[in-house]
């Protein structure tokens, strides 16, 4: 699909495209599922989530940030192809009950929003935290309610002219949990019997190898 258009700014930067790639990877979202997401802002996250699910449920407790991204859905409509409802809510409130995939784009009320997903099965969550404290308490968190599949840290750098030459410009890096709220979420999987280890390692029986969850 083409790069989506963000015309109208809501003053708190949408989240990047490279950011974007990664969490629309860990959702894996299609034609039949409800996604749900918590602080929509510019809609950027959104957007592309309404190209591929069937429905969409973003909240937004700033009217003035969901009004940002209606207009930036609307300069978009050509490549949207779900249902898609804008509600100006802080979640947990005005979340739906039975969303398949769940995005959190900021913290407030994180541990709330993950009781609600717990409580109503959502298959696919993936949090975004730009903060080390913040990304440990979601980290544990995540833990505690026993969703925790797997925590990715990475940075993008851009590039830039230099003196001839080019050097590099590093966005803040990025803490990312992704998690299952599903029943059958937990124990093996269905390629070989391996499961994530919180700290990015490969559970096999009762051997642990480390592996690449930091990207």
């Amino acid at each position: 699909m083409p790069p989506i258009a963000l015309p109208h700014d809501a003053k708190a930067g949408p989240t990047k495209s490279e950011v974007r790639a990664v969490v629309r990877s860990k959702l894996a979202l299609g034609p039949d599922d409800h996604f749900a997401e918590v602080g929509s802002c510019t809609g950027a996250v959104t957007i592309e989530a309404a190209q591929r699910a069937g429905r969409v449920t973003a909240l937004e407790r700033k009217a003035e940030r969901l009004e940002t991204t209606d207009r930036n859905l609307a300069a978009n409509e050509d490549s949207i192809r779900a249902d898609v409802e804008l509600r100006n809510a802080e979640a947990p409130e005005g979340l739906p009950d039975d969303a398949d995939a769940l995005f959190l784009g900021g913290s407030r009320n994180f541990e709330a929003v993950l009781d609600h997903a717990v409580e109503t099965d959502v298959d696919r969550i993936v949090m975004n935290v730009s903060r080390l404290e913040v990304a440990g308490k979601a980290t544990e968190a995540f833990r505690e309610r026993d969703i925790l599949e797997e925590v990715v840290q990475f940075q993008v750098s851009h590039g830039y002219e230099l003196a001839g030459a080019t050097s590099f410009n590093s966005d803040n890096p990025v803490y990312m949990l992704v998690g299952s709220a599903t029943p059958d979420a937990d124990g093996d999987d269905e390629n070989g019997g391996e499961t994530v280890a919180a700290d990015g390692g490969h559970i096999v029986g009762d051997d642990t190898t480390l592996g690449g969850a930091q990207r």
